[in-house]
């Protein structure tokens, strides 16, 4: 049976997993910023929004006694949250290279 978050530990709970969808999204973006616009500084805060996805994955992990299949659904996503920007950058790439290659009219 499934036991519930402590009382105590609601508000942790809670604020750490909004905690998780922010920094999920600011290192979506900053990594996309960083790749149109390359700038070290740029890549190095994406780096820095996915370690504070790291410790709130972390705390969610802790505050709600995640045990067994838990655990490892908790790695899941957080190899996700890292590998899902770079292959949707890769496939945007992808699909508007024709969009970048100027063609024979435009040459002229």
């Amino acid at each position: 049976m499934i036991e519930p978050v402590a009382l105590e530990d609601f508000f942790i709970t809670f604020f750490s997993s909004a905690l998780i969808i922010l920094a999920g999204a600011s290192y979506a973006l900053l990594f996309a910023w960083s790749k149109v616009n390359p700038v070290i500084s740029i890549k190095i805060a994406a780096y820095i929004s996915y370690a504070v996805l790291i410790l709130s994955v972390a705390e969610l992990t802790r505050a709600a006694q995640f045990h067994g299949y838990w655990l490892i659904i908790s790695l899941v996503m957080v190899i996700g949250y890292f590998f899902a920007p770079i292959g949707i950058w890769h496939l945007c790439v992808k699909t508007h290279t024709d969009d970048l290659t100027p063609t024979t009219e435009e040459k002229r």
